[in-house]
């Protein structure tokens, strides 16, 4: 059982809790922190809609707090935007803060596009135990993303993020495939456009490198990295020779590919897959307290991608991601005191 498990009969009003012995319809109580990415009305629009069933339904999105970065293009061109679809054409509360959203929620959704931010607005939900989903990136840097997962230990708050790659069907099917066998090696390839204030692979090469580690597992001991305007290309070397290799385009065409290389045969897997897949494993979270993805995987993908960015700043030197996390342990140490 997850050492948060047992606060979660006590945070989230489920559908099935207990009312003077009786069961009532009552819904978990959604709150969202962030509107500038398309992934609110997505998730509002499967969590909301008519069509809401089997581990979707019993949800719903009541309430949201806009945030938003000026400095950040894709935040401040979109910010106003989702908020006025929220409030229209969802009936979602529009709140003024954090602490106004907390109130009236049982779980939450960090949809802040600017991974920055995560940090200062994830601490209020861990402290007020409710369990809580980080979009992708989980944080602005790798050290913050260290002091998340330290607060949710404080608190004994349940929290996790995630990439809807990870949870795409046909990659699961191909992972599972008998014919393919044991992964001994991968090669995925996604669309990665920069964001000047966050590490270059953070923005959007994320949605590759989580595809990457859901075939590979945790394990990797370093990575190498070549960078051109157009492309990167990283390789990762895992325990036991086995290695994996990161493609991010950003000329010519781009799009989601997955190739594995089994012990008893090879495949491809093409597309990124739909939300919804995401959504449910977001729903089984506020409902058992259980991470679907533990700390530790999301905290190595992220170190994958800062030591992809060591590596470019050392002219494509291997770079281990043991060093680069000794740092931002440091890093968040000195910024604790």
């Amino acid at each position: 059982m997850s050492r948060f498990a047992f606060l979660v009969p006590m945070v989230l009003g489920l559908a099935a809790v207990q009312a003077g012995g009786q069961e009532t319809d009552k819904p978990v109580r959604v709150g969202i922190i962030g509107l500038d990415t398309s992934h609110v009305t997505a998730f509002t629009g499967l969590l909301n809609g008519p069509k809401a069933k089997g581990d979707l339904a019993g949800f719903r999105i009541v309430a949201a707090f806009p945030g938003g970065s000026p400095d950040v293009e894709a935040s401040r061109t979109r910010v106003k935007g989702f908020t006025e679809d929220l409030r229209n054409k969802f009936g979602v509360e529009i709140v003024d803060s954090i602490d106004d959203l907390l109130g009236k929620v049982d779980a939450v959704l960090l949809e802040s596009v600017d991974g920055r931010k995560h940090l200062e607005q994830v601490e209020p939900v861990l402290k007020a135990h409710k369990p809580v989903f980080i979009d992708k990136p989980v944080a602005g840097t790798l050290a913050q993303a260290v002091a998340i997962y330290r607060l949710a230990d404080q608190y004994k708050t349940p929290c996790f993020s995630s990439s809807s790659l990870r949870y795409n069907p046909a990659l699961k099917d191909a992972l599972g495939d008998p014919k393919v066998g044991e992964i001994i090696g991968c090669d995925a390839t996604s669309p990665c456009s920069l964001e000047e204030h966050h590490p270059d692979l953070f923005w959007y090469g994320v949605h590759g490198v989580e595809a990457l580690y859901a075939a590979m597992g945790t394990g990797c001991q370093s990575v190498t990295r070549v960078h051109t305007d157009g492309t990167d290309f990283v390789t990762g070397t895992w325990e036991g020779g086995r290695v994996g290799t990161f493609r991010g385009i950003r000329a010519g065409k781009s799009d989601y590919r997955i190739t594995l290389f089994g012990a008893k045969g090879n495949t491809q897997v093409q597309g990124a897959g739909s939300y919804e897949p995401l959504v449910v494993e977001i729903c089984k979270f506020f409902r058992s307290g259980k991470p679907p993805v533990e700390a530790k995987t999301t905290l190595e993908i992220f170190a994958f991608m800062e030591a992809a960015d060591e590596s470019k700043r050392r002219g494509g030197v291997p770079v281990t991601l043991e060093s680069v996390l000794a740092r931002a342990r440091e890093q968040a140490s000195s910024a604790g005191k």
